[in-house]
């Protein structure tokens, strides 16, 4: 069955795909699907660190504050 989504290579050590292939296992799971799945959460978690980074730069002392209010009129 063709499918839309786009492949990629990934090319890792032994160690790496031995455990990738027995979490996988131990969830039921394909290697391929459960490494798509570590990859979707890292990509989460970078956006977090980028987000928290430019929030840290944004929250100074003399910032103008809105009230929650009057901002979801």
């Amino acid at each position: 069955m063709a499918t839309k989504q786009k492949r990629i290579n990934i090319t890792c050590e032994k160690e790496t795909i031995h455990l990738l292939t027995e979490l996988a296992k131990k969830q039921d799971r394909s290697t391929a699907g459960f490494a798509k799945e570590l990859i979707l959460e890292a990509l989460e978690k970078r956006e977090d660190i980028a987000l928290s980074k430019l929030a840290q730069i944004r929250d100074i002392t003399t910032a103008t504050r809105i009230a929650h209010n009057s901002v979801w009129k």
